[in-house]
């Protein structure tokens, strides 16, 4: 399975982007999905996940209220809407995939592959 985020970029505060994160392979919609965000200085961040058949979503508490995740399987996609945007939000997104598919998980050690990030810049 590969990953292409994208749909990053430059955004002032109170703003909104919607990234997206395209997979390749048959078995996308077995699939938890998730987004992570690294920022400068920081450790990796679960940001929010999504069951393979979306009826189940997790989100951080830092982004709880103004991101939404979602997927479309028959398009191989996820999506991370992130509205109400804050600076502290600035960082580089990766959307990931854990095959087994078992639950929605926040640590990266559950996901097997990762795409290569977008960035994300919230300016104040």
């Amino acid at each position: 399975v590969q990953l292409q985020a994208s749909g990053g970029g430059l955004v002032q505060a109170g703003g909104s982007l919607r990234l997206s994160c395209a997979a390749s392979g048959r078995t996308f919609s077995s699939y938890v999905m998730g987004w992570f965000r690294l920022a400068p200085g920081k450790e990796r961040e679960f940001v929010a996940a999504i069951m393979w058949s979306g009826g189940r979503t997790y989100y951080a508490d830092s982004v709880k209220g103004r991101f939404t995740i979602s997927r479309d399987n028959a398009k191989n996609a996820a999506y991370l809407q992130m509205n109400s945007l804050k600076p502290e939000d600035t960082a580089v997104y990766y959307c990931a995939a854990d095959r087994r598919g078992l639950r929605v998980g926040v640590s990266p050690s559950l996901y097997d592959y990762w795409g290569q990030g977008t960035q994300v810049t919230v300016s104040s």
